[in-house]
């Protein structure tokens, strides 16, 4: 019973993460977009909290609570599906922390991308959300 406990913080806490992953590189569309000094600030102080306030807390909380689950309910079982759920929670850590340098550089007025680019960008933690979802649901190697 415990660990459905440690279950569901850890799809709480992944749905938390996976909204900031959605919503921060949709900011940055409407940042790259924005020509007003107002606006421009504005989508500073809510790419800020949105990275800080809910995407990192979000991030480590998910992986706290993965871990906790893996050790608790599947000590030691490594079947491929769960080496290939592995690799692509990896590839989500990496776009989270480009997400931070882009952060960064909207920060510091530095941005070189453009609305375009960060509209495919944008699409990036949809895919790895549905390879990750279906690998645990399915498992199927």
């Amino acid at each position: 019973m415990a660990m459905l406990w440690v279950k569901a913080f850890h799809i709480v806490f992944m749905v938390t993460w996976f909204a900031g992953l959605f919503y921060l590189p949709r900011l940055f569309v409407y940042h790259a977009m924005a020509d007003d000094a107002v606006g421009i600030a504005r989508f500073k102080v809510m790419e800020r909290k949105l990275y800080y306030g809910i995407m990192a807390p979000g991030a480590v909380l998910t992986i706290v609570f993965g871990v906790w689950l893996w050790q608790g309910w599947f000590p030691g079982v490594f079947g491929t599906w769960f080496h290939i759920k592995l690799g692509l929670v990896g590839l989500l850590i990496g776009y989270h922390l480009w997400c931070g340098r882009l952060l960064a550089a909207f920060r510091e007025d530095r941005n070189k991308r453009s609305h375009v680019w960060l509209r495919w960008f944008n699409e990036a933690p949809v895919l790895l959300l549905i390879a990750i979802v279906l690998l645990v649901v399915l498992k199927p190697f």
